[in-house]
């Protein structure tokens, strides 16, 4: 009963340390109410509560006076940046350790005397390392750093001692949608509601550079609308005639009717046209810059075409032109059949490897118009790292910038676009 009392003293004192400095984060101190689990042997968060082992917590605590405060911290920014929300990873350990260095980096960058500990100089050493390689310090970027440059089991164990706070065992476990107990949960929704307010405030009221820079950068990549690529591909459809036979129209009653009453007579024939909405005009611009290589440019036409195929959503016959571009316009494809996209896939060659600009596509878009090749032109998607420069005059067709990844240290996109980031569909880590 003791050390209970003691730990939840000091759970205390650290939620009013960190309110007394940082009163923006009032509401998500609110939504952490601590509670005491014996045996569990670390900090972790569950539902609506920070949940700590005394005993483990007063050990800590002798060698590290901060310790309270820390566990605190970081749990909250996990929650703040809905870090174990947005599970679709497939790499659970590289996943955690990704969120441990993100949420460890804000808190270091904060320079909060109470939530130092001693072997923080360490980290900040680590971090000073990783970021020369990952200049967007972001989990989701850190965690695509580690699958595709790689880690070795010696530096990722060596992380895992520095910047392991709590442990993640709700992240990970089945929600229970329909919940029946009595006390309020803090749901996904309620946490971006308060990382929006948090984020609000901040930009009000802090005067710490570093603190604005480091957070509300994370909060905007975490709160960031996902949209899905195949639906964005909806825009480039269009209302068409086709000749087939309409089902939806078809009544089956009186067309039997008829072949029973008059024999081989049928009262209704079925129609032999019907609208549907498909892809018939519209650009496919490819970045071909040195910033784009050729597997990933590979994967986003498959997908496109996979996502194309799949719905039915090719007429007979399209007019598709499937650009290359980096500083200049490298080559033009028309794509008329299926069989033109496949056979334009197995047999890719990238041209270019300059620098990017976006107008020259837009340019030549306009070229093709004045000759005619469009009847009606719905629209273009350019596949692109985003650093490139964007046209000012406003085109008359739906534009898509499908980038490589998202970077919101990236130029802004223009008013008149459409942006998705393809990242996560694109990469299977």
């Amino acid at each position: 009963m003791e050390i209970e009392e003691y730990a939840y003293k000091l759970t205390e004192l650290a939620r009013d340390n960190i309110l007394i400095r940082y009163r923006f984060f009032d509401i998500a101190l609110a939504s952490m109410k601590p509670m005491s689990k014996a045996g569990t042997g670390c900090f972790y968060y569950e539902e609506n509560k920070l949940v700590f082992d005394p005993v483990y917590l007063l050990r800590r605590y002798k060698d590290e006076k901060n310790i309270a405060v820390r566990a605190y911290m970081h749990i909250l920014f996990h929650n703040v940046l809905l870090h174990g929300f947005n599970i679709n990873k497939l790499d659970k350990e590289s996943w955690d350790l990704a969120a441990d260095i993100a949420v460890e980096n804000i808190i270091l960058d904060m320079d909060f005397g109470a939530a130092a500990l001693s072997d923080d100089e360490e980290r900040r050493k680590v971090i000073e390392i990783l970021k020369q390689n990952i200049p967007v310090f972001t989990a989701d970027r850190i965690y695509r750093y580690f699958k595709t440059v790689g880690i070795t089991e010696e530096a990722k164990d060596k992380y895992k001692d520095l910047f392991r706070i709590d442990r993640h065992i709700n992240w990970y476990a089945q929600k229970d949608e329909n919940n029946t107990k009595e006390e309020i949960i803090v749901s996904k929704d309620d946490w971006e509601k308060i990382s929006r307010r948090i984020r609000t405030e901040i930009s009000q009221f802090s005067k710490n550079k570093n603190l604005l820079d480091d957070i509300t950068e994370n909060i905007d990549y975490a709160i960031r609308k996902r949209y899905n690529y195949a639906d964005m591909l909806e825009h480039f459809m269009v209302m068409n005639e086709e000749i087939t036979v309409n089902d939806d129209e078809f009544d089956y009653i009186y067309y039997t009717y008829g072949l029973e009453t008059y024999g081989n007579m049928p009262l209704i024939e079925p129609l032999e046209y019907k609208e549907e909405k498909k892809v018939k005009e519209f650009v496919i611009a490819l970045d071909t810059s040195a910033s784009c290589g050729r597997d990933i440019i590979e994967k986003f036409l498959v997908k496109t075409y996979d996502i194309i195929k799949s719905k039915e959503t090719f007429f007979n016959k399209v007019n598709i032109h499937i650009v290359q571009c980096d500083d200049r316009i490298q080559s033009d494809e028309k794509i008329e059949t299926t069989e033109d996209f496949e056979s334009f896939l197995k047999n890719l060659k990238l041209k270019g490897s300059g620098a990017t600009d976006f107008t020259p596509v837009f340019d030549y878009v306009e070229k093709l118009k004045a000759e005619n090749e469009f009847t009606k032109l719905k629209g273009l998607i350019y596949f692109t790292d985003g650093f490139g420069i964007f046209p000012e005059k406003v085109p008359d067709y739906e534009v898509l910038f499908a980038f490589l990844y998202e970077d919101i240290s990236r130029p802004r996109v223009p008013g008149w676009a459409m942006q998705i980031g393809m990242e996560d569909e694109l990469y299977e880590y």
